[in-house]
């Protein structure tokens, strides 16, 4: 999880061939070690700080990790975890999205509209959610790459732009309830506990296979693959913690089994499992994720290997601006409605924060889909554990904000390592 920091440009991948390429454990470690004492930490620093945060909460209120406050961290955090998959793409290339939280807010707008005022059929309505996703990062990425307007800038108007919007079609003090059936059972039904142990299958066979066809790959271009020992261990991790995991939520959570009956996986944690293994595939396995990790280590170097640096750039605002109607719907699934504040308050500062501090470069060219799944669960963690404690939303605003300037503060840092070390 932690071996790489998902830098990968064709000058890596050429320079990796000239080495030789050993694949035993001794020479694995050797060669991770010194990648961290180059600056290279990818997402350790967030993982050991995730642990952390957990012991301390457990240990401060035990209730934390109930299996009812587990469920709860999963859909807490899964509206600003899905906003930051989406800017892992946008800040790979050393750009920023601060209109994304409000396109979330817009998304949920139309999806509510079109459902309950327009009674639209629910996959016509999701379409449109996601269409209006889309053309809004067409658009902010054509006045970035096209027009050449820093995207901090464009972002920002979009910020204050797209948060009018979401006032003119909700209303100012309105609320459109969200009622269908299938919306909301995303966030607040949960798999029967035979469909949980699938999904766990599921996630553990499939990192399984990826381990295998990554070696399998490496291996057929010369170059060195992981070493089975590590692959084997990794693999055990990921099924040892899907399992505890699928075995925690599947007991009986609810107060009064009389009355309603609470156990299983929420349905929200497949969705959020589905678009990591499709991004993750996207970014790391594809000639378009090669590209953009390229035009985000050197633009110039890309442009001049023939990548269309500006599509590429486009591109990217699209997936970012889908993600975040993705996690529009998300969010109306979970208040049951949409109001005027939709995608707003910290929505964004968290999103933001949440793939920084899993390990995503702010200057580009470095970071992986997962960074923000970790990220999201520091930055949920963090607030629900505070939130137990009894602390303030100052406290946590305080708190939160000095990690996510920890996370930048390391990533400087490293990004400085990396230069001295010349990697």
């Amino acid at each position: 999880m932690t071996e790489s920091t998902g830098s990968r440009n064709p000058t890596t991948q050429q320079g990796d061939r000239g080495r030789v390429p050993r694949s035993d454990l001794a020479s694995h470690l050797a060669a991770y070690g010194a990648r961290l004492r180059g600056g290279e930490m990818g997402s350790l620093p967030a993982v050991l700080g995730l642990v952390v945060l957990c012991a301390v909460f457990g240990a401060l209120r035990p209730t934390f990790l109930t299996e009812g406050n587990l469920a709860n961290l999963f859909t807490q955090g899964a509206v600003i975890t899905t906003i930051a998959m989406g800017l892992v793409f946008i800040l790979l290339l050393g750009e920023i999205d601060l209109s994304a939280g409000f396109v979330s807010g817009v998304a949920g707008a139309v999806l509510a509209v079109t459902l309950t005022k327009h009674g639209w059929p629910l996959p016509a309505a999701l379409a449109a959610t996601i269409a209006t996703g889309a053309v809004v990062g067409l658009l902010l990425g054509t006045l970035v790459a096209r027009v050449g307007i820093p995207s901090f800038v464009v972002t920002l108007g979009g910020f204050l732009a797209f948060q009018g919007v979401v006032l003119i079609i909700i209303g100012q003090g309105g609320n459109i309830p969200v009622t269908d059936p299938t919306i909301v059972a995303i966030q607040n039904k949960n798999l029967t506990p035979s469909l949980g142990w699938v999904l766990f299958v599921l996630v553990a066979g499939g990192y399984a296979a990826l381990k295998a066809l990554t070696a399998r790959s490496r291996r057929r271009k010369g170059l060195a693959a992981e070493p089975v020992a590590v692959a084997v261990a990794k693999t055990a991790g990921v099924a040892l913690v899907s399992a505890a995991a699928v075995a925690i939520l599947n007991q009986e959570r609810s107060r009064n089994v009389l009355v309603v009956s609470l156990k299983g996986v929420p349905i929200v944690v497949p969705i959020l499992v589905a678009l990591l293994a499709v991004l993750t595939f996207v970014l790391g396995y594809t000639r378009y994720g090669l590209h953009i990790y390229a035009v985000g280590g050197n633009a110039e170097a890309a442009h001049r290997a023939g990548i269309k640096v500006a599509r590429i750039r486009t591109s990217v605002f699209v997936i970012g601006s889908t993600m975040a109607a993705l996690a529009g719907v998300l969010a109306a699934s979970r208040a049951n409605s949409v109001d005027p504040n939709a995608g707003g308050s910290n929505t964004l500062l968290y999103a933001v924060g949440a793939a920084v501090i899993g390990g995503t470069s702010l200057f580009g060219g470095r970071g992986r889909v997962v960074d923000a799944v970790v990220g999201g669960a520091v930055v949920a963690v963090i607030d629900n554990g505070m939130g137990l404690l009894g602390y303030s939303s100052g406290v946590k605003f305080v708190v939160t904000g000095l990690v996510l300037v920890l996370a930048a503060g390391v990533d400087a840092l490293s990004r400085r390592r990396s230069a001295v070390s010349g990697r």
